[in-house]
């Protein structure tokens, strides 16, 4: 299974999700928009994964890639392909859905407990996963619920986090594949966006927290992988 990435930025990676496909041999590949990479042909590619980025969905003219983004990821959820969202990700799979991305009341960045809904917890992909999860949070935008899409997760900061469309995507607002050192990176880069806030942990926080949060979102993460592959 050919599994192809979009990156923003180098210091937003994979994490387990890269983990994951190796272990199952599933080939990966990546368009690193911050290198100038070509899109594929979408025939070549039988998953999408689309990162995460401290950009917005709107900010096409600072960023020209973003609208030859948002028509592959159209493209690839039209053909059916499974497509995941990560962060802003997540945005853009909203934008290309015809649903609003729009800054949230508030900046959520930190562990945070997030509340999955009564239509995820019924879905093959979630059912698994307890009603609760403790997650690890870096947005400050937000999005509408597209239709024909089932609400995923809320936090208290945070009313859409997430949402299953057609149980072949997934949007996460919040980040479940980040290890260790991907949580340290995006404090060594996004330090400027660490302002104090009612939901913004200091780094002291972030990295604070025991070996069992980040394998907990692990094991999250790679059985959904499981079952959206089954």
């Amino acid at each position: 299974m050919k599994i192809h990435y979009l990156q923003h930025v180098a210091f937003e990676k994979l994490g387990s999700i890269e983990s994951w496909a190796r272990s199952h041999s599933h080939p990966l590949f990546a368009t690193k928009f911050y290198q100038g990479d070509p899109l594929p042909e979408l025939a070549t590619i039988d998953w999408l994964v689309v990162m995460g980025g401290p950009m917005n969905i709107y900010e096409e003219d600072r960023y020209p890639w973003l609208a030859q983004e948002k028509k592959f990821i159209e493209q690839a959820i039209k053909a059916k392909k499974p497509v995941i969202g990560i962060c802003l990700g997540a945005q853009l799979i909203a934008d290309v859905l015809g649903t609003k991305v729009f800054p949230n009341q508030y900046r959520e960045i930190g562990w945070f407990p997030i509340e999955f809904t009564a239509q995820a917890q019924e879905s093959p992909l979630f059912n698994f996963l307890p009603q609760t999860l403790n997650v690890f949070h870096w947005h400050g935008d937000t999005f509408d619920l597209p239709a024909g899409a089932i609400p995923l997760a809320q936090s208290k900061a945070c009313a859409h986090q997430g949402f299953i469309y057609h149980e072949h995507v997934i949007a996460f607002q919040f980040h479940l594949e980040v290890l260790l050192e991907n949580v340290q990176q995006l404090i060594h880069h996004g330090r400027n966006e660490l302002k104090a806030g009612k939901y913004i942990q200091t780094p002291e926080e972030m990295l604070v927290v025991t070996e069992d949060n980040f394998l907990t979102i692990k094991t999250a993460m790679t059985g959904i992988l499981d079952r959206l592959s089954a």
